[in-house]
């Protein structure tokens, strides 16, 4: 069963295991304009593989390949990050129903939801955590 974790969690997570990676699922110019996570503190256990492929949005057909092959076992724990949660949640859930047994889903993703004046990281995400993130 895929696990919801917030952003602070998965941080939490990523720093106390020797093995869980994120896997940010992200379009290329999602992760070009906006930024992403920044692992290097502890050991980039990152891997940037979308979920879709821009621009036409279809889900990406070497995207289970392409995590059996940069994460050797399916026993390792993958949390998984997009803008807001729901890409993540159905890239966990392909990847468990693939066979990975420590599927993770992180919870308002990257930029989190819209505020009252339909702006995003204000309100949850990673970025609105102030967790390590740099643009790229």
């Amino acid at each position: 069963m895929v696990v919801n974790l917030q952003p602070a969690d998965a941080w939490e997570l990523i720093k106390s295991s020797g093995d869980a990676w994120l896997v940010d699922v992200r379009t290329p110019p999602e992760l070009q304009y906006v930024g992403g996570p920044d692992l290097k503190e502890v050991g980039n256990r990152y891997l940037h593989l979308p979920w879709h492929v821009w621009p036409k949005m279809t889900v990406n057909p070497d995207f289970l390949p392409g995590l059996a092959q940069a994460i050797a076992s399916q026993n390792t724990p993958v949390m998984f990050l997009c803008r807001s949660g729901g890409r993540s949640l159905a890239a966990a859930k392909a990847a468990e129903e693939a066979g990975w047994t420590q599927t993770m889903n992180i919870l308002h993703g990257f930029e989190g939801d819209l505020d009252d004046a339909g702006r995003r990281n204000r309100l949850n995400g990673w970025k609105a955590a102030e967790l390590p993130w740099r643009q790229t």
